[in-house]
């Protein structure tokens, strides 16, 4: 491939299969990063960020998730960052304006986690590693609420987004973190969301209430999120099997749908179905 009239640089990141933790360009800071088998190093692959929970870290949510496999199969780079804040046993995002779940509420002196993704999609780009139409987030828990403001505020850079037990719809800065609205979320393009829950999450209830930053219905943002996208058609509910339902809004802006798909009797732990979320991915590129 040429580019320019010069041959174009191939990506060097770890080897076909192998996941290794990779400094990001001059940022000091570094993520794991797994290379999917069958990786050609001179086509950039599609990109999904995966956030891992409070108290979490990426080489944690990289074996609960089971995502590198899934990416295996598929032939996406998978990238788990660890949060900019330091708090023992892992990290924690920095979400600005909502209390981490010590209540400690994030500083200007915290690593700001928005700015490195930034940094990070910049990298990987330049690199010819990550096709930047098609970055992808998805997140557990925390790492949901993660996904979820990358969606609403950095809309320009993912294609769609799936939280795992953490969907939100909101920018904490525009609005109260001891009473969140879902109204603050006002993304620049159209998001295609899936996301993942258990109807018996206690942490992160669908039916709303629990932590401050929680409260409002799982529903609710589905519903914000339809609004967003201009989804034509109302809502759905359709039983998958007799464990798994989904609520769908159809129709929406960019040939989008926003999905909440519900694992009944399942708790605060990874449900996502990995097969279903790169099949909703995999329809999207900005």
């Amino acid at each position: 491939m040429m580019l320019g009239g010069l041959p174009a640089r191939a990506c060097t990141l770890a080897a076909p299969g192998v996941t290794q933790r990779i400094t990001i360009g001059t940022t000091g800071r570094t993520m794991l990063i797994h290379v999917p088998v069958g990786f050609d190093s001179s086509r950039p692959a599609p990109l999904v960020l995966l956030f891992h929970g409070s108290l979490g870290s990426g080489e944690k949510i990289l074996a609960q998730s089971g995502l590198a496999a899934t990416a295996d199969r598929h032939g996406f780079i998978l990238a788990a960052p660890d949060g900019g804040i330091v708090a023992k046993p892992g990290y924690v995002w920095n979400i600005p304006g909502v209390p981490t779940v010590s209540g400690r509420l994030p500083t200007a002196d915290d690593a700001d986690d928005v700015g490195f993704i930034d940094a990070a999609i910049d990298w990987l780009a330049a690199q010819r590693c990550v096709d930047p139409a098609r970055v992808y987030a998805t997140g557990y828990s925390g790492g949901g609420r993660m996904t979820s403001l990358l969606g609403c505020i950095r809309s320009e850079r993912f294609a769609a987004i799936a939280p795992v037990v953490g969907l939100r719809a909101g920018n904490p800065l525009a609005s109260d973190p001891q009473r969140p609205d879902p109204a603050t979320c006002r993304p620049s393009r159209p998001m295609p969301v899936m996301a993942f829950a258990g109807s018996a999450d206690t942490t992160n209830p669908i039916a709303g209430g629990g932590s401050s930053y929680w409260q409002y219905p799982m529903r609710t943002a589905e519903a914000r999120w339809a609004a967003i996208d201009q989804c034509r058609k109302p809502l759905v509910t359709r039983s998958l099997s007799a464990t798994v339902y989904e609520d769908v809004y159809g129709g929406c802006r960019a040939h989008g749908e926003v999905i909440g798909r519900v694992t009944i009797g399942a708790g605060h732990v990874w449900v996502a179905d990995n097969e279903a979320m790169w099949a909703f991915f995999a329809r999207y590129r900005r």
